[in-house]
């Protein structure tokens, strides 16, 4: 399988490389160049369906899909969590017409540039290393999912708590190789060739746990069909 590295996020004007992984939602396999020559794409790389962040992201993006697709935009979701795994969560989470794949060993990850973050005791390199102090010293505000601004380990363990997911050994696995995997979402034109993104990994680290709001990704997505 192809591999492929970045010393960054991809950013607009840089195309797109064609990563090909398992579909979860349909049969058969996905891949970017399968939008490409056809229409743009929106394409958003989550950490596993065991991230609590991730699944509501994943949600609000699926949300999207019908004013997207109004716009002649796709979009693909792609989660690190082993295939099966991820067939049996959208099985008792289904999302209407969402169109996913599975990307376990996040190639898809390093191919957008992505950073793998490592959590250290009190060394910060942003976006290589965090110090766990200063992660401890974010507080995540999400008015009407938690009940007050929080951590991101006791938001965390709260939003587990509230959704009753039950982690699995695929999970465990998952979370153990890449608990702070930065995530992004990508709009590819028809050429497949960024036009906007909004990643975990922005320069200064203001992103973390956020995901672009509903207007930014229809703004970008009323730019790039234009």
């Amino acid at each position: 399988m192809a591999e492929y590295s970045s010393s960054g996020p991809l950013q607009p004007g840089d195309r797109a490389p064609n990563v090909v992984l398992d579909a979860i939602t349909q049969e058969g396999k996905i891949a970017i160049d399968d939008f490409r020559g056809r229409k743009p794409v929106l394409v958003g790389l989550f950490r596993g369906l065991q991230c609590p962040f991730c699944r509501r992201q994943i949600a609000t993006l699926a949300q999207l899909k019908a004013a997207l697709s109004e716009k002649g935009v796709e979009t693909l979701t792609v989660v690190n969590t082993p295939i099966e795994r991820a067939r049996l969560y959208f099985r008792y989470h289904p999302l209407p017409n969402l169109l996913a794949a599975s990307d376990p060993e996040r190639i898809s990850h390093r191919a957008f540039g992505l950073p793998n973050l490592e959590f250290t005791e009190d060394e910060d390199d942003w976006p290589r290393k965090l110090g766990m102090q200063t992660v401890m010293s974010m507080r995540l505000d999400m008015p009407g999912v938690l009940p007050e601004p929080m951590d991101p380990v006791a938001a965390s363990n709260y939003l587990q708590k509230a959704d009753g997911y039950e982690m699995t050994d695929d999970d465990r696995r998952m979370e153990a190789a890449a608990m702070a995997q930065l995530v992004g979402e990508f709009l590819l034109d028809r050429d497949g060739v960024v036009r906007w993104s909004f990643t975990e990994a922005s320069p200064d680290g203001r992103n973390m746990f956020r995901a672009p709001s509903p207007d930014e990704v229809m703004s970008a997505a009323s730019q790039v069909v234009h």
